[in-house]
């Protein structure tokens, strides 16, 4: 459920009526974002504790009570002497005793060589305004630790200095790359500009805080809500009920994108694979692709209507040599299908396909430059936020779904709650990952999952693959490329089905 702040505090107030305690609720708070720390920095290292004087510093030095024995080397920065904290966090400080170290600057402090993990403990969501100049001060050094030292910064239920119902940041707001969000999602963490502090969000449930009042037309794309929509595979199936995907990519030039896409369909479950290409473009994809695909040559594109599929996915690097066969496929197909990348650029040249095709299942996967290109035959629409723009183009149409790629992925279908993706990193602004997430949302559209939770599954798992490639091949985010989101897609199904965040 997506919260406001008030509705969140309301919540808790249920709770501590019914006899629920704050100590029981910190104890599983803090547990929760130590898990939270394992996953996405599951090498131990330095932990420094940026605290407050309220239940948050609480919250953060549970979560550091428990990674204590996985090897983790403890240090804190504090805003004021431990005596002024409230009464729960001043205790679990003082229960720490000598294993956690008080520095005096953290940017300044010579840490070992290994991971370095900022935790923000210093305001939850009853905080309001601009922050106080001590608390100032901790969230511009946690931003200072973060940009020079590449600490990984993860915030307790929403960044320091951000607004937790609207996404506005106050100055030296904290920019995490993961949020650690408590028993709801705030409504401020899915604002426009707010994924700049809140990067990955994270949700660690609460079991007397899990039934609240919320906002039920959106929803946010976690392993609880997404484990529901994955077809699970009976012991007698075929690959021929996998479902058959067929892909319409690649030209001189743009053949890398072609394969990426096929790469993210078989790695997506579907069934049988097949990459339709013109017979110019044959001989120099076809040793490309994984040995699964097949690649048929075609005179004309708009052979495959003839053809026998369950999705299509049309639009990596095919260039526009073949603009008005494309155009009629997109026109004429009864076949879920998946527009990407130059066939959106050709829906833009002719808007008047997508009143034509508005009952039609389409998934539309548009970057922001592409998104563009499509409202420019709607100028009212400019100015609009991520939702609401996603939504005006899908609310007239019955068939349509768009997703608008970005670090805070929004899909819209008209009727359906619009979805928020909680996961990825900045190293997946490179080329190639929506040709990947082309071919994993076909295969969820062949195996017939409506097309808004095919793209609801194919944005986390795509997300989520990039993480694992940080953590299974131990590098860089920025060193991450589309193959090895394809690569890691099979883990990041198996996180799904096992719950990880």
């Amino acid at each position: 459920m997506i919260t406001t702040c008030r509705q969140m505090q309301q919540c808790e107030e249920a709770a501590f009526t019914r006899g629920v305690s704050a100590a029981a609720l910190m104890e599983e708070a803090g547990r929760g974002i130590a898990n939270v720390v394992r996953q996405f920095a599951p090498r131990p290292g330095s932990l420094v504790l940026f605290l407050g004087k309220g239940n948050n510093a609480g919250d953060a030095l549970v979560a550091a009570r428990e990674l204590i024995a996985d090897g983790w080397k403890l240090h804190a920065r504090l805003c004021c002497a431990p005596e002024s904290m409230k009464e729960l966090p001043r205790e679990h400080f003082a229960a720490l005793g000598g294993r956690l170290r008080v520095v005096e600057d953290a940017t300044t402090f010579d840490f070992p060589a290994g991971p370095l993990v900022s935790l923000d403990g210093l305001l939850g969501i009853g905080a309001q305004g601009p922050m106080k100049a001590e608390l100032q001060v901790l969230a511009r050094e946690m931003n200072a630790l973060r940009e020079h030292k590449h600490a990984l910064t993860i915030a307790m239920d929403i960044p320091s200095g951000l607004d937790g119902d609207h996404g506005d940041a106050s100055q030296d707001a904290v920019e995490a790359d993961v949020t650690a969000v408590v028993a709801q999602i705030k409504a401020g963490l899915l604002e426009d500009g707010a994924d700049h502090h809140v990067g990955r969000i994270a949700l660690v449930p609460l079991a007397e805080l899990s039934k609240c009042e919320g906002d039920p037309t959106a929803l946010t794309l976690t392993p609880s809500v997404l484990r529901t929509w994955l077809p699970r595979r009976a012991n007698d199936m075929h690959k021929g009920e996998a479902g058959r995907v067929g892909i319409l990519a690649g030209s001189r030039g743009f053949l890398g994108a072609a394969e990426l896409a096929c790469r993210g369909a078989i790695r997506a479950g579907a069934g049988l694979v097949t990459l339709l290409v013109k017979e110019g473009v044959y001989p120099l994809i076809a040793p490309r692709v994984p040995a699964e695909v097949m690649v048929m040559p075609v005179d004309d594109y708009r052979d495959v209507l003839d053809m026998r599929f369950d999705a299509l996915g049309i639009g990596p690097g095919l260039g526009f040599d073949d603009e008005k066969e494309i155009i009629e496929v997109l026109r004429q197909s009864k076949t879920s299908t998946v527009v990407d990348a130059d066939a959106l650029t050709m829906l833009a040249q002719h808007p008047e396909v997508l009143d034509q095709t508005a009952k039609l299942p389409r998934l539309l996967t548009p970057h922001p430059g592409e998104l563009d290109r499509l409202l420019r035959n709607f100028p009212g629409w400019h100015g609009m936020s991520r939702r609401k723009v996603v939504e005006s183009l899908t609310d007239q149409a019955s068939g349509r779904t768009l997703l608008l790629k970005g670090a805070r992925t929004v899909i819209a279908t008209c009727g359906q709650p619009t979805l928020f993706n909680t996961t990825g990193h900045p190293g997946m602004a490179s080329g190639g990952m929506g040709d990947v997430l082309t071919g994993v949302c076909a295969a969820f559209a062949a195996q017939d999952v409506p097309l808004h939770r095919a793209a609801g599954l194919a944005a986390w798992l795509c997300g989520r693959a990039a993480e694992i490639a940080l953590i299974r091949d131990f590098i860089a985010a920025e060193a991450v490329c589309a193959n090895d989101v394809a690569a890691h897609l099979g883990a990041a199904l198996l996180d799904l089905k096992e719950g990880r965040f």
